[in-house]
């Protein structure tokens, strides 16, 4: 097994939001298909950031949700790496919380309002994100799977994991063994990265989680002060300049 230098057992992802896209782009609202959503110039800057940022890491292991807006905030990351970067994969558990169909508003606004209230209530029974969409629990039971899937895999220290803001989300509040509407509290702006390292203790022929640790909790290279973002993350990916 292989595991980060100077320890016995413990695992590091570099878990990041993609880079920011426009929900509301010709592409995206004539298709109504929100998966067709692609890297705005802001969002290739953000990504290209994030791999200056992460060029001399040496990931073992690279994976994206497999949507458009993930892959290629990957690839810009991987492109930037100093050593030999790992082969892209792909992993759908990774994907981004299903609303069950195209959501329609009336402004920006109306829909980052909304969106937020989504994961305020998340923790409630049968909570799902928007009507007919997807449960919390079940988003939540699908991506820690892949975590778990993945640190059980032998022979790598450090990850790469690409995905989006509600998975990153619920993700986080499981990381500190929280309820799922400490959701709405984990800021993820467009290409942060977050680092999550994991202890490890055998487990028969895979690894058990003995404990998880937040390292960094929404790094964003572009600008680590966040000087000037004064927006909500659900806010600045649904704003318009005028």
């Amino acid at each position: 097994m292989v595991f980060l230098p100077g320890t016995t057992g413990r695992r590091r992802i570099y878990l990041m939001r993609h880079g920011h896209v426009d929900y509301f782009s010709k592409e995206v609202v004539d298709s109504k298909d929100p998966r067709l959503a692609r890297l705005t110039p802001q969002g290739i800057a953000q990504a290209q950031a994030a791999g200056e940022a992460l060029s001399d890491i040496g990931f073992d292991i690279a994976i994206s949700s497999g949507l458009r807006r993930t892959r290629e905030t990957a690839e810009h990351v991987l492109n930037r790496q100093n050593v030999s970067a790992a082969q892209l994969e792909h992993d759908p558990r990774l994907e981004e919380l299903h609303s069950g169909q195209y959501i329609e508003f009336e402004s920006r606004e109306q829909l980052a309002a909304t969106m937020t209230f989504q994961f305020e209530n998340a923790h409630e029974p049968n909570a799902s994100f928007f009507d007919g969409g997807e449960r919390f629990d079940v988003a939540l039971e699908r991506s820690v799977e892949a975590i778990r899937d993945l640190l059980s895999r032998p022979n790598w220290a450090t990850a790469l994991v690409v995905a989006h803001e509600g998975i990153n989300r619920i993700l986080l509040s499981w990381m500190c063994h929280a309820d799922l509407n400490a959701s709405a509290s984990f800021e993820q702006d467009t290409g942060c990265i977050n680092i999550l390292d994991f202890d490890l203790i055998p487990d028969g022929d895979s690894n058990k989680i003995e404990r998880r640790i937040i390292k960094s909790i929404n790094l964003t290279p572009e600008n680590y002060l966040k000087h000037g973002m004064n927006l909500r993350s659900l806010e600045a990916i649904f704003h318009r300049e005028d």
